[in-house]
C-alpha cells in the first residue's frame, strides 16, 4: 500500500491536533473522570477511529479498511492488558483522581511516540526480511504459551519488584508529595519533579514492553506501514477513556488473559503460514496449508474477544455467587 508523503503528514498533524487540545483540556480542568464523560470520550475515539476505517474503504478499498480495522481491534484489545498495570500504578503512587486524566495522556503520548519508531523498524525489517515473519510469529506463539500458562497474577507480581520504578526515582530528583497536578515543584528553593513524572514516565515505558507484542501481531494482519501506525495510534488514544469507563470492571475480565492468548497465537500462526506460502512451501506432500485471509481473521478474533467476555461476566457472578464455606464450631 503506497501512501504520499503529504496523507502522512496530515494525519500525524492530526493525531498530533488531537492529543495536544485533549491536554490542554485536561490541564486547565482537571477533575475526576465520571462514568458518564468517559462513555462519551469513549464513544467519540471509537467514531472516529470507524470515520477513519470509512475514509480508507472510499479511498483505497476494501482490503486496506479491513486491515486496518482488524488491526485497531486487536490493538485495542491487546491494550486492554495495559490497563492492569495503570491500576497498579496510579493505586501504587497515589495519584489523585483528579490528575489521573492527565498523567494517562502523557504517558500514552510517549509510549505512541516511541512505538512509531518500533513501528518504522519493524516496517524495514518487514519489507527487506521476509525470514523476520517466521520470528515475530514464533514470538507471538511463546507470548500466548506464556499469557495462557501464568495469566495476570505473576505478570503484577513481577511489576510489583519496582526494578524500573526505583531505577526511574535515582536519575529523576523527585519530590515526596504530589504538587496538584503539576510536573515541577520547589522544595526549599530547589526545583524538582513531582512523583507525577515517575508515573508518567512508568506508563510509558509500560506501554512499550507490551508494545513488544502487539506490533508484531499486527504485523501479522498487516504489513503496511501506515495501517499498523494509524490502528496503534487510534487504539492508544482512545485507551485512557477505556481506563476510566472499565474502572472496577477489570476485576471481572478473569479469562482476558486465555482469550488474548488465542489471539496472539493464532496470529503466530497466521504470520508462519504467510511467510510459507511466499516462499512456495504452502504445498507439503498431500497436505495444502490454507490462507488466512483478513475476513477470517476479524471474524476470528472478533467471535475470541466476545467469547472471552461473556464467559469472563458469567464466571464472575459465578464466584460472587459462591456460598462462603461453613465454618464449624470448635
Amino acid at each position: 500500500m503506497h501512501v504520499p508523503l503529504w496523507v502522512w503528514v496530515i494525519t500525524v498533524l492530526g493525531i498530533t491536533a488531537i492529543i495536544v487540545a485533549d491536554l490542554v483540556w485536561a490541564d486547565r480542568r482537571p477533575h475526576t473522570v465520571s462514568m458518564r464523560e468517559a462513555t462519551a470520550w469513549v464513544l467519540l475515539y471509537v467514531g472516529l477511529a470507524g470515520a477513519f476505517c470509512l475514509g480508507l474503504l472510499l479511498t483505497a478499498g476494501s482490503r486496506p479498511a479491513g486491515e486496518f480495522l482488524a488491526g485497531y481491534i486487536t490493538e485495542y484489545s491487546l491494550s486492554v492488558d495495559n490497563l492492569f498495570v495503570f491500576v497498579i500504578l496510579l493505586s501504587r503512587f497515589a495519584v489523585p483522581a483528579v490528575s489521573q486524566h492527565k498523567v494517562l495522556l502523557i504517558g500514552i503520548a510517549i509510549s505512541l511516540v516511541l512505538r512509531a519508531a518500533f513501528i518504522a523498524a519493524g516496517t524495514a525489517a518487514v519489507n527487506a526480511f521476509e525470514w523476520v515473519f517466521y520470528i515475530f510469529g514464533a514470538l507471538l506463539i511463546y507470548t500466548a504459551i506464556k499469557l495462557a500458562v501464568q495469566g495476570e497474577e505473576e505478570e503484577e507480581a513481577d511489576f510489583h519488584n519496582g526494578r524500573l520504578v526505583r531505577m526511574m526515582r535515582r536519575v529523576v530528583p523527585t519530590s515526596g508529595e504530589y504538587d496538584g497536578s503539576k510536573l515541577t515543584t520547589r522544595v526549599d528553593g530547589r526545583r524538582m519533579f513531582t512523583p507525577m513524572v515517575v508515573v508518567v514516565l512508568a506508563i510509558g515505558a509500560a506501554n512499550v514492553v507490551f508494545a513488544l507484542d502487539s506490533i508484531p501481531a499486527i504485523f501479522g494482519l498487516t504489513q503496511a506501514g501506515f495501517l499498523v501506525f494509524t490502528a496503534n495510534a487510534f487504539a492508544l488514544m482512545g485507551l485512557r477513556q477505556l481506563y476510566f469507563l472499565l474502572g472496577g470492571l477489570l476485576d471481572r475480565l478473569i479469562y482476558l488473559s486465555y482469550g488474548l492468548a488465542v489471539v496472539l497465537g493464532f496470529i503466530g500462526v497466521k504470520l508462519i503460514l504467510e511467510a510459507m506460502e511466499s516462499e512456495g512451501l504452502n504445498d507439503i506432500g498431500p497436505v495444502h496449508l490454507p490462507h488466512i485471509g483478513i475476513v477470517a481473521s476479524l471474524a476470528f478474533i472478533a467471535a475470541t474477544l466476545t467469547v472471552t467476555s461473556v464467559a469472563s461476566v458469567a464466571g464472575s457472578r459465578a464466584r460472587t455467587r459462591e456460598p462462603e464455606p461453613a465454618r464449624w464450631n470448635d
